[in-house]
């Protein structure tokens, strides 16, 4: 009896792992996918006015974008697109 549950339990835990690197996936990519513009649109607007893209030089940004990376908890490559946008846009 203890065997069965053993293998249940280990059964359940590889399913549980098996899902959540299929959600995983699926998240990263549709991130991987979205444009610098999109995730400034959709990020910064949560606690705040987005600064218009003109508002600050390339360094600024770099480093705005640094700070909000820990703030805003995205991810670097989150980071990098917005920044990219920003500075291509000012």
């Amino acid at each position: 009896m203890k065997n069965k549950k053993n293998i249940l339990l280990v059964v359940a835990a590889t399913i549980s792992v098996i899902v959540i690197n299929i959600g995983c996936s699926t998240t990263s990519t549709l991130i991987a996918e979205k444009s610098g513009a999109t995730l400034w649109g959709e990020n910064c607007v949560r606690c705040h006015n987005a600064p218009s893209p003109t508002d600050y030089n390339d360094d600024q940004w770099a480093i705005i974008g640094e700070h909000m990376k820990v703030r805003a908890n995205i991810t670097d490559d989150e980071q990098s697109k917005i920044v990219e946008f920003l500075k291509s846009a000012n």
